[in-house]
């Protein structure tokens, strides 16, 4: 028996992207304070972001690979902004983490979007016999 490919990718797709977000930022709500300025900053270090970028980009390049990008985009982009605003929602006193979610949004769908089409293209060319990447 087949299985689909979508019905496993999915839910596997959903588990990585919010094990990403765990990974890098999931663990953090602490907040810095410079003890020179007095300036908080936080909760999350650069390379916490970066290494959370990286990460997204491989699996969304991998995801891309292997599913098509109309399931790779909403799947990683509902997973990691859901999981970024539920944790931004309990610890913002502000109430500014309705912004941060609308902007996690966006960057998620362009980047998801933009990844794992560009991986799907080029698996397309491979497997269509075009020019080999790097040729």
């Amino acid at each position: 028996m087949i299985v689909n490919r979508s019905l496993v990718g999915a839910p596997l797709l959903a588990l990585v992207t919010a094990g990403v977000w765990w990974a890098w930022l999931g663990w953090d709500n602490g907040y810095q304070v410079d003890p020179v300025t007095g300036e908080m900053t936080g909760p999350y270090v650069p390379w916490q972001v970066v290494g959370c970028v990286i990460s997204l980009a491989v699996v969304a390049a991998a995801a891309g690979w292997v599913l098509s990008p109309w399931l790779v985009v909403p799947v990683m982009t509902a997973t990691f902004t859901i999981a970024w605003s539920q944790n931004a929602a309990a610890t913002d006193d502000s109430g500014l983490w309705g912004v941060g979610a609308v902007l996690v949004f966006v960057g998620m769908a362009s980047g998801a979007t933009l990844i794992s089409s560009g991986s799907q293209l080029l698996r397309g060319r491979r497997h269509a016999g075009g020019v080999p990447v790097g040729v």
